[in-house]
């Protein structure tokens, strides 16, 4: 008989920890488990590649009150009755007003919104929240499964994370799943007690399946023949550094190096982005570029690749940068030396503007140490399709 498992996610909108879960579901082996996926909003560019094996079930009912402006949510909740559903939205609403600390309010909010979202009828073997936050605290007190594991896509306490608020629910979890060693390290020390329960499971990626998407014709980026062209892949989210690397740009600008910068990506800092890169006068050659179905046509056009993050879990564009053979430069970051050895494939930098102009003038500037870069990542194998073996292990 097939194992039942559930696997939780707000959405599945463009981000590393939807990417990596869109690559989990493609690795899973359906003869041996059944797979429901439950997201709270049934949306996302990564949507479409869900497999078809998967069951995806309905959203949570209610749950879209949380997700509309307070004043329509109140008025609808009221109108059908709602009226404890309407008293923790309005405590949601206070609560995003008067906590400035984006992470610890998340976790405060699961408080207001388990009160909207009843528990599942069916029963599972294991259950799986596959991000920090609200999937992982629905699979603990909505779930009734065997086995449940929840996962840390990043480092916690760079996330802003409060221990305290997770110490009592993460003792209901049997694995604590996180995506590189130096995480895992963090959860330990922010979780002694649970040191045990702390696995690490690296994201999935296939060198096989990069490589033929990466042949996809696209139109080519460069529109400066002279220019190197630079590329990175992220959020625009204050986390991935994006900030430091326009300065970075203009560094290099001011220097006479010239390069085109390409940000794969989209988020909630375009305007401030958008904003920094007038205001220095780069809009000839730093373009925020906007989400791709797929980046690595984008990536294989790259002189480097560039990762000017403040944190990170594990970087999936790293690791697919890797498998592409490309030059990496990438901010010291916590966990960064998980993935670059310094100096042997890549270079790993101060966090600060300063110094990744400097990386990114002397990796131009030497194109012998960057060939040796490339020739080393193309002569490993960087696929981690094995990891699914670890998750089955810990489903049981």
């Amino acid at each position: 008989m097939k194992k039942q498992i559930l696997i939780v996610m707000n959405h599945l909108h463009c981000g590393g920890a939807e990417k990596a879960l869109i690559s989990l579901l493609h690795s899973f082996d359906y003869d041996r488990y059944d797979v429901d996926l439950l997201l709270f909003k049934r949306e996302g560019l990564f949507l479409p590649q869900v497999p078809d094996q998967v069951n995806l079930l309905e959203p949570p009912p209610h749950y879209v009150f949380f997700d509309m402006p307070i004043a329509a949510s109140l008025k609808a909740c009221l109108r059908s009755g709602l009226y404890r559903i309407a008293a923790a939205r309005l405590g949601a609403g206070l609560l995003f007003k008067t906590d400035s600390r984006v992470a610890r309010r998340e976790q405060k909010l699961w408080s207001y919104l388990q009160t909207a979202l009843p528990p599942l009828r069916k029963s599972y073997d294991a259950a799986i929240g596959f991000l920090e936050k609200t999937p992982v605290y629905y699979c603990i007190d909505k779930v009734q499964a065997t086995r449940k594991l929840g996962f840390i896509h990043n480092d916690y306490i760079q996330l802003g994370m409060e221990p305290s608020y997770d110490r009592k629910r993460f003792a209901k979890l049997h694995h604590l799943v996180t995506v590189s060693e130096g995480c895992g390290d963090v959860l330990r020390e922010a979780f002694p007690a649970y040191a045990e329960k702390v696995q690490v499971i690296h994201n999935i990626v296939s060198p096989s399946l990069i490589a033929g998407l990466a042949e996809e014709p696209v139109p080519p980026l460069r529109r400066k023949m002279d220019a190197a062209l630079i590329v990175t892949v992220g959020r625009l989210h204050r986390q991935k550094g994006l900030d430091m690397a326009i300065d970075a740009c203009k560094e290099l600008k001011d220097r006479g190096v010239s390069v085109e910068w390409h940000v794969i990506g989209e988020g909630e800092e375009r305007s401030a982005l958008e904003k920094r890169i007038a205001e220095r006068g780069l809009q000839d050659c730093f373009f925020l570029d906007g989400v791709r179905d797929n980046p690595y046509p984008y990536m294989r056009q790259a002189d480097l690749y560039v990762q000017p993050s403040r944190y990170e879990g594990k970087s999936i564009a790293i690791d697919e940068a890797k498998i592409m053979g490309l030059p990496i430069i990438t901010t010291r970051y916590s966990t960064a030396a998980d993935q670059i050895a310094h100096m042997e494939d890549g270079l790993i930098v101060d966090m600060n503007a300063a110094a990744l102009g400097e990386g990114i003038a002397r990796m131009l500037q030497d194109k012998d140490l960057a060939s040796a870069f490339s020739e080393r990542l193309l002569s490993g194998w960087f696929g981690t399709e094995g990891e699914t073996e670890k998750l089955y292990r810990l489903i049981g």
